[in-house]
């Protein structure tokens, strides 16, 4: 890829030969890559020139070639991504913000007199100097542990990973410290003071990566990304990058890993060509052009492009600070479940099977129980509310009891506040034509059965509340697949069966993700894709992610 830095035909004919070729033989050098061209089209071999190290060149490297100006070599591509370094900057100030903070709050409450301790140090100025002094080394251990690298801000768990062991590591070198130099440094101060920084550290970088998602809704900090792929896996990447706007990516172009020219911008009598609305600039053998003239900072290769193809662009690219990214083809596989394997001096990927049985189900049913309990206990009085509410303005129970297929198709009795007039059922198929939902799901923004509590319920999601119960009966979870209905799961697919591996959730990635503004086949993508990579971890995220979703009321009606 690298030699092809050439201008003028002339030119990249010669640089397709030997270093020292004369420029005699560029004619001829020509000639034979249009040869082997029209001869792959053909199905035959390629024509072999006498000279060793004569190199083939397709029609669509020569095009371009002959497409640049005279002007003498190029200057190296680098990308230019402004915006990453004041977000890298942002992120440290408020991570040394909110060490400050912690352990001025620390100095405070053990030395300040508001809390009474057994033991008090003769001298609180040691402390006052650690006070200071930390941030500085709080900064560094993050630092240290790669927490401030620009692929891992603003997207994802590892940012909040690597704060955590960042902290669990300098609080381990405080201890060893300590206990070399026979330092005597009072736990109190301690035990308030690295929590409390965590803490402060995590919601700080919360914050930051929510205004981040705010600007890239509205088309700012934004990395310009060129797909490279055959026609269905790059459609599929642009589709993918377009789902969720907080990820970042602007794709400005495609590469087709096809027969060169074929529908290529690098042929100008065949340019105007466009791949789900994005348009195609050139081919994979192209690339570092297509590179140039979309002036991206990221290229994302599908994974069907070979390795020796993908070889030639990873060293064309060095110095040029594009992230290049590839992707696997087992989609909706992610976290600890992928592993990688050298083989023979080959990386594989090592994919674990989904835990579906053992402690940590054990630990997920011990959590859903403990919070399904605090949370009717501290919200008995809500429910009494809530149920008097439905009962005197409408007729019928206040309580909806619906049947629903849990984990391994059982049926069970889900729960829920009654929102809509008790013939509902009967009513649903005089609304047939109005249904927005798609696949199995029937759903209508201003649906007539909808009571007027009801109407208030939906919006704020209050109508799922009594589902705790359910999860103190064990027949479903506080996270999890949504609860189908049995004439859904009838029409199932086969491998739409998997939702039921797990038992359902009263929230999950569907309900964070849009909930009933998702189609059909999202939702069902969606579900899969948590029971393929559930852990405790990711349940307190979608936990966390519910209270924000049912406060904007998005997909609720």
């Amino acid at each position: 890829m690298t030699e092809t830095r050439t201008h003028g035909p002339a030119d990249a004919a010669g640089r397709a030969g030997h270093p020292g070729q004369p420029e005699g033989d560029a004619e001829t050098t020509l000639r034979v890559s249009m040869r082997n061209f029209r001869a792959r089209l053909a199905g035959r071999p390629p024509a072999q020139r006498g000279h060793p190290h004569a190199t083939t060149r397709s029609a669509a490297e020569l095009a371009v070639l002959s497409a640049r100006p005279h002007d003498g070599p190029r200057e190296p591509y680098r990308a230019h991504v402004h915006w990453e370094r004041g977000y890298a900057r942002l992120v440290v100030l408020a991570d040394l913000a909110a060490c400050l903070a912690a352990s001025g709050l620390a100095y405070l409450l053990r030395f300040g007199g508001f809390i009474q301790f057994a033991q008090t140090p003769t001298s609180s100025r040691p402390y006052l100097f650690i006070t200071l002094g930390l941030p500085i080394a709080w900064i560094a251990a993050v630092a240290l542990n790669r927490g401030y690298e620009h692929r891992f801000l603003g997207g994802g768990s590892e940012e909040f990973r690597r704060v955590l062991n960042a902290a669990v590591r300098l609080v381990a070198l405080v201890a060893v410290a300590s206990y070399a130099t026979k330092a005597e440094v009072a736990r109190g101060y301690l035990l308030i003071l690295f929590p409390t920084a965590t803490v402060l550290t995590l919601a700080g970088r919360v914050v930051v990566r929510a205004r981040l998602h705010r600007m890239r809704r509205a088309g700012k900090c934004q990395h310009r990304v060129l797909v490279v792929g055959s026609g269905e896996s790059a459609a599929s990447l642009v589709r993918i990058a377009r789902r969720d706007l907080t990820t970042g990516w602007n794709v400005v172009g495609v590469c087709l890993d096809r027969a060169p020219g074929l529908h290529s911008a690098d042929r100008p009598d065949r340019a105007g060509f466009d791949l789900a609305g994005v348009p195609i600039v050139g081919t994979s053998e192209a690339l570092e052009d297509a590179i140039r003239r979309t002036e991206a900072s990221a290229v994302a290769f599908s994974p069907q492009i070979d390795g020796e193809r993908l070889h030639r662009a990873l060293w064309a690219l060095e110095g040029s600070d594009v992230d290049v990214l590839v992707s696997s083809a087992i989609t909706d596989v992610t976290g600890p479940r992928i592993h990688l394997r050298p083989v023979a001096g080959l990386p594989l990927l090592h994919i674990e099977e989904p835990e579906l049985t053992g402690a940590r189900r054990l630990m997920k049913g011990a959590l859903d129980r403990t919070v399904a309990l605090c949370v009717v206990l501290a919200g008995l009085p809500l429910f009494i509310t809530l149920g008097l509410a439905v009962r005197l303005t409408s007729r019928g129970p206040a309580i909806f009891k619906q049947t629903r297929v849990g984990q391994r198709g059982k049926e069970f009795t889900m729960f829920k506040f009654r929102s809509m007039v008790m013939d509902a059922e009967t009513r649903k198929a005089d609304l047939a034509e109005r249904n927005e939902g798609a696949g199995e799901l029937f759903k209508m923004r201003d649906d007539p059965r909808v009571t007027r509590v009801g109407k208030f319920l939906r919006k704020w999601s209050l109508d799922e509340l009594p589902q705790l119960f359910n999860v103190l009966n064990g027949t479903m979870s506080l996270v999890g697949p949504r609860p189908p209905l049995p004439s859904e799961v009838a029409n199932y697919a086969d491998d739409v069966h998997r939702r039921l591996m797990v038992k359902p959730g009263l929230t999950g990635l569907w309900q964070v993700s849009g909930r009933s503004d998702l189609d059909w086949d999202e939702s069902v993508r969606l579900d899969l894709r948590y029971v393929e990579n559930w852990s405790l971890a990711m349940d307190l995220i979608i936990l966390w992610r519910t209270l924000f979703a049912v406060i904007k009321r998005e997909g609720a009606y």
